[in-house]
């Protein structure tokens, strides 16, 4: 399921996240393996935050708050079943100037964890405007 730009701006409003412009944060892209995280656990999903040295952190701020708030996660993940994933371009972002990037792209409902990465991955790809390839920034599954 693709969170569309309405669902996004919610998500934005809910989350109360004062923006105000700023230098886009550097585009350095880490590999997978070595990227930090921040897990949790948020009803019955597990969240894992990929910690892209590229986030910002008003980017980190809202990413977060999925990580810990039900009502948050429910914007990702409506129908809490199987996996989602959530991909970013690492030049486009997130959040520019208090709006979510079209090129980041959610996709949920999935049978496994690695096809939700994937597909998260192809969409932003698909739609992103700089040259680096998107990386996924939150993993969620659900737990039985």
């Amino acid at each position: 399921m693709m969170m569309g730009k309405a669902i996004l701006a919610a998500a934005m409003m809910l989350l109360a996240t004062a923006a105000i412009a700023q230098d886009a944060a550097p585009t350095e892209t880490v590999p997978a393996s070595i990227v930090p995280t921040e897990a949790g656990e948020n009803g019955t999903s597990t969240v894992t935050l990929h910690l892209h040295p590229f986030l910002t952190p008003e980017e980190l701020a809202v990413l977060r708050l999925v990580l810990t708030n039900d009502e948050a996660l429910g914007l990702f993940v409506p129908e809490r079943t199987g996996f989602a994933a959530l991909a970013v371009s690492p030049e486009d972002g997130f959040v520019r100037e208090a709006v979510v990037v079209p090129s980041a792209q959610a996709l949920g409902e999935m049978p496994d964890a690695d096809l939700a990465r994937t597909a998260a991955l192809a969409a932003c790809d698909a739609l992103r405007k700089g040259t680096s390839p998107c990386v996924v920034v939150l993993d969620i599954s659900t737990r039985q």
